[in-house]
């Protein structure tokens, strides 16, 4: 397994005091993960090594490429090195059930996305539209959680990040209970990774779909955070910051709360209010 922090050094500038200092500082790691569908290249993320399995199983999840466990033979690592010779583990191969139909060749699928964000755009809003086998919830105006135990879980996400500690440079997702108990937790360079480990993690403990939980996450609710929680089957999205309008627009249609700026006592639930108590 990689490691998850690095340490380099940084001149430090006080502009008050006009001081230089030269001092170590600890960094998240962040390298690429090649997923290979059997032998074939299908996509190339910047992550923080960690829980890689969960995050493949996850990414599939979100494509809509599986859905049940035993779609997922097996997960393992390729072999690879670095330049001291060093095991990378920055490539991880999934065996597929052979009926499960695979996506495009990867001579027309195959895409590298950022730490910043994944996959988006018009084929991800049809794939979400089309290929979710988990259906809406028909309560969708039942209070399951109360405005109070939303508001605090931001608080709780954070006082469990253990890698932000000690780097201050990592998103984190977490999957709360309507009590507001943590039920896992995951860290990355890439807010979209977080949830994919997040949700990776669930899928092969067998706990898909996720009903009557709660998906906190740090930052902004991009349209794609919204799309990995729909995959999922997860009813609710809460996010410390502000939602973009095509993750309200998509939430609205794909029967997700969404829930953004949770910070101290206040929230705005911007679709789906009736979940919130």
């Amino acid at each position: 397994m990689g490691r998850l922090v690095q340490r380099v050094k940084a001149t430090r500038i006080d502009i008050t005091g006009g001081r230089r200092v030269v001092r170590e500082e600890s960094l998240a790691v962040e390298e690429p993960l090649e997923v290979r569908l059997g032998h074939d290249s299908f996509s190339v993320t910047m992550r923080t090594p960690g829980d890689d399995f969960d995050l493949v199983a996850g990414f599939l999840v979100s494509e809509g490429i599986i859905f049940e466990p035993e779609q997922l033979i097996s997960l393992r690592f390729c072999a690879g090195e670095d330049e001291n010779g060093q095991q990378t583990f920055n490539v991880v191969e999934a065996q597929l059930r052979p009926d499960v139909a695979m996506p495009l060749p990867a001579a027309h699928r195959h895409v590298t996305t950022s730490s910043a964000c994944g996959i988006c755009g018009t084929a991800s809003i049809d794939a979400v539209r089309k290929s979710s086998h988990f259906t809406r919830s028909a309560a969708v105006d039942e209070p399951f959680v109360s405005a109070a135990v939303l508001a605090a879980l931001p608080d709780t996400l954070r006082e469990q990040q253990k890698l932000f500690d000690k780097t201050g440079g990592v998103h984190a997702a977490g999957l709360f209970a309507p009590d507001g108990e943590l039920l896992s937790l995951r860290e990355d360079v890439g807010r979209h990774n977080a949830v994919d480990k997040v949700v990776g993690a669930a899928f092969r403990d067998r706990q898909l779909p996720l009903g009557k939980t709660i998906l906190q996450v740090s930052g902004r609710a991009s349209f794609e955070l919204v799309q990995k929680a729909a995959m999922a089957g997860v009813p609710m999205l809460a996010a410390v910051s502000a939602p973009s309008s095509l993750a309200v627009e998509l939430a609205q249609e794909a029967g997700v709360t969404l829930v953004g700026f949770s910070r101290g006592n206040t929230l705005n639930v911007y679709t789906h209010p009736g979940r919130v108590g």
